[in-house]
């Protein structure tokens, strides 16, 4: 009996894997789109901060206090902004409007970036009274402000080393120390270990908005202070008012929760490769632009700039970095995705680095130069296309013979079109650009000369020219 059990038990197995080898192969179910387990796979914004909506399409102007005039102070700057607002500047960033530090100091005046009092006013500039007229006549114009903001350190004899010594950071000797690897014996630096810091400088922030209406900030060195201080401040600021930050970085990350905008470091040095060094535009296409459309978050902002206070001083004027291509570099970065910025005497063909400790007046005059950034920063104002993050449109690249030297690409959004040829080469080209998605009528911005675009399209361009062409709606 046992035996016939077993063996119709092993028959009964044999059977049922015939049968199960015979049946027909299913494919694999998945849930419908309306199932509520899908809400894990929609795509998320990396930005979660949310910009203040005048920032959709402006330009941003850094202003160096103590070389913009010969009082080098509020009040004569102030005589300056009409013809700002008129040339379509947008944000006002003023270097560091803080009391220099006297101990260790470099030159005669000092560097900006030495802060001794972070509620006060360098009498250098003129008053709080002054500096509170200044931010209201930027206002009653239309534009905004915001104060460079140096978080990362102070001078020597601000009042805290005494106060609280134990805010800042030490060598192994217990001294304090100004950043390693860096030739800054004027400054020494935080400890942000220390929450009474962080504390502190939130509430100097917090200060400068609620007493004197600035619209936020430019934070030195932003990514040598902890991220989690940034974004807690940024929270703390946007209780107040809706603020813009500006870090000093291009790190991705400040974008998530701190800051609306970083520098395109990276951009300046591939257009100075190209314009001084001869390199051909493949860093610059395959490598910094593939990667920014691909990776970069859509919604955080990047600075373009071909100068600033920074290269200005230690690495020479535009005219030395850009040679013959200053122009084509120019177009580049106000139509690009990201904000345009222009430094201070730009406008006026600034052929000269700015001596940084010491007074060193720009010779204000009219130049080329500025009626450039004019033209382009008012097609930055009225074309959706260029506008700044998701109110703009993605760069999508033109296809042509001459990808080695010539950049072509077109930026659209709800109607609005702009597309830009750039000759990056010192030799005179004729372009042969398949142009099959941007077939319509479009008008050059300097010429005003109309060009049809059919699909396949040839185009003359001298060395380091340019093309600006905007559609032309129905």
């Amino acid at each position: 009996m046992r035996l016939h059990s077993c063996f119709t038990r092993q028959i009964f197995v044999l059977l049922s894997l015939v049968l199960s080898c015979s049946q027909p192969k299913t494919e694999p179910t998945f849930s419908d789109s309306t199932s509520s387990n899908l809400s894990r796979y929609l795509p998320k914004e990396y930005v979660e901060l949310t910009h203040p909506e005048w920032t959709k399409n402006v330009t941003i102007y850094e202003v160096n206090v103590r070389q913009y005039t010969p009082e080098g102070t509020f009040k004569a700057l102030e005589t300056h902004l009409p013809r700002l607002k008129e040339m379509g500047v947008d944000i006002i960033w003023l270097m560091p409007v803080h009391p220099i530090g006297e101990k260790n100091r470099k030159g005669t005046l000092g560097s900006y970036y030495a802060v001794r009092d972070y509620y006060g006013i360098n009498p250098e500039f003129g008053s709080l009274k002054d500096f509170k007229s200044l931010v209201d006549e930027i206002h009653s114009l239309g534009m905004h402000v915001i104060l460079d903001w140096v978080a990362n350190h102070s001078a020597w004899d601000n009042p805290l080393v005494a106060a609280h010594p134990e805010w800042y950071s030490k060598s192994r000797t217990g001294k304090f120390q100004s950043t390693p690897w860096r030739d800054y014996d004027d400054i020494i630096d935080f400890d942000y270990s220390q929450s009474g810091l962080r504390e502190y400088m939130t509430r100097a922030l917090k200060y400068w908005v609620k007493e004197s209406d600035v619209d936020g900030f430019r934070c030195d060195v932003a990514s040598f202070v902890p991220i989690e201080f940034w974004e807690n401040a940024r929270a703390e600021l946007n209780a107040i008012k809706p603020v813009f930050m500006l870090a000093e970085a291009a790190d991705r990350d400040l974008h998530k929760k701190a800051f609306d905008m970083t520098y395109a470091w990276t951009l300046w040095d591939h257009l100075h490769a190209i314009t001084k060094n001869n390199k051909t535009i493949h860093g610059l296409t395959e490598g910094y632009i593939a990667e920014h459309v691909s990776i970069w978050p859509r919604n955080g902002f990047r600075m373009n700039f071909v100068d600033n206070h920074d290269k200005n001083s230690w690495e020479g004027n535009p005219f030395l970095n850009f040679g013959d291509g200053l122009k084509a570099a120019v177009v580049l970065t106000a139509t690009m995705d990201g904000m345009p910025m222009m430094y201070s005497g730009q406008e006026a063909g600034l052929n000269r680095s700015l001596r940084f400790f010491e007074k060193d007046t720009i010779l204000w005059k009219k130049h080329e130069v500025g009626e450039l950034y004019q033209k382009l920063f008012q097609l930055k104002h009225k074309n959706q296309g260029l506008w700044n993050g998701h109110w703009g449109g993605e760069m999508e690249r033109i296809k042509s013979d001459k990808m080695d030297h010539v950049i072509a690409f077109s930026r659209e959004k709800n109607g609005d079109e702009v597309i830009v040829v750039v000759n990056l080469g010192k030799e005179p080209v004729t372009v042969t650009m398949e142009s099959e998605s941007n077939k319509g009528t479009y008008r050059e911005i300097f010429s005003g000369k109309e060009t049809v675009l059919k699909g396949k399209d040839q185009m003359e361009l001298e060395p380091w020219g340019y093309r600006v062409m905007e559609r032309i709606k129905n």
